[in-house]
């Protein structure tokens, strides 16, 4: 392995995705001694684009819509030059959401094509996740879930409801069913997020080892 991997994990709010996260964290630095970085789908880098950010995504509005793309693409931007490709060489970097996620979120909000937002994003990164990691549940067991969250973890009343959650469910299985039409979301691979953390985490671990995804050992043979 040339690099260390660059994964993402997507999924429904209250998927499991930061506990998977966890856990994968942990798991490299114990088996492999190596200390991931964790990326978030917005990573704040670029001051000019802020506000931008921050109305486009809580207060979405066909206005807003096209200052929001273009903020979204000059943070993306500066978090693969920035952050992700100068970290892949020493560690690997973990993502919560990347680009499936704001596919869905355009087509939530703006009843924007997945295949228009994609056209929109995708120049602005170069590079292509080793592996997403999507973890699947129904859309009542992921509200069920992100309601018991701690007080910390906030609940939009626009976004964690029924309908919304479906409609990004099924976005998320169409786009991953038409890899051709969206090459920049990379591989992927569905997880059953309803099954205990532990067996998330094992096929989680499963998919990158399986992908040559993983450091090789000392005295290993693959």
């Amino acid at each position: 392995m040339n690099q260390f991997p660059f994964v993402v994990i997507e999924g429904l709010d209250g998927s499991g995705k930061t506990t998977l996260r966890k856990g994968l964290f942990r798991l490299f630095e114990t088996v492999y001694g190596v200390t991931p970085l964790s990326v978030l789908t917005t990573n704040w880098l670029d001051p000019k684009a802020a506000a931008d950010l921050v109305e486009g995504k809580y207060a979405p509005t066909e206005a807003t819509r096209e200052r929001y793309l273009a903020a979204l693409r000059a943070d993306k931007q500066a978090s693969v030059e920035r952050l992700i490709a100068p970290s892949l060489p020493h560690r690997p970097v973990i993502a919560d959401r990347w680009l499936l996620s704001e596919l869905a979120f355009f087509l939530v909000k703006h009843g924007q094509t997945p295949q228009h937002t994609y056209a929109e994003l995708a120049g602005a990164i170069d590079l292509v996740p080793d592996l997403t990691l999507i973890l699947d549940v129904t859309t009542s067991t992921s509200m069920q879930r992100a309601a018991s969250r701690t007080a910390g973890d906030s609940v939009r009343d626009d976004w964690d409801v029924d309908h919304v959650q479906t409609t990004v469910r099924v976005t998320y299985q169409a786009i991953t069913n038409s890899p051709a039409e969206f090459p920049k979301v990379g591989p992927t691979v569905r997880i059953d997020a309803s099954q205990p953390r532990a067996g998330v985490l094992a096929d989680a671990w499963t998919a990158l080892l399986e992908r040559g995804l993983t450091p090789e050992l000392e005295g290993s043979i693959r």
